[in-house]
């Protein structure tokens, strides 16, 4: 799971555009949104569409569980290695 966590980290920092940011940098449990990376819902639709294109796992905006799978780096490795196809 850490492998993935990190090619997370990475694929965040690179679809994101956080040149300054490292994976190192990204705490696997803190929140991305809001109070942890600061991220914000134009960054949720770009992070879908990158972990779509690199995992092809859809996230539905419409799922009542969307916000947990996108609250941290370990719920979203936990949700893209359930839905890998």
């Amino acid at each position: 799971m850490n492998t993935l966590q990190n090619d997370i980290k990475t694929l965040i920092i690179e679809a994101l555009n956080l040149e300054d940011l490292t994976i190192d940098d990204i705490d696997t449990d803190a929140p991305l949104f809001g109070e942890g990376l600061g991220l914000d819902s134009i960054d949720a639709l770009e992070l879908g569409l990158a972990i779509k294109k690199a995992y092809n796992v859809v996230i539905d905006a419409d799922d009542s569980n969307t916000r947990e799978h996108f609250a941290s780096v370990a719920n979203l490795a936990s949700f893209i290695s359930a839905n890998k196809a």
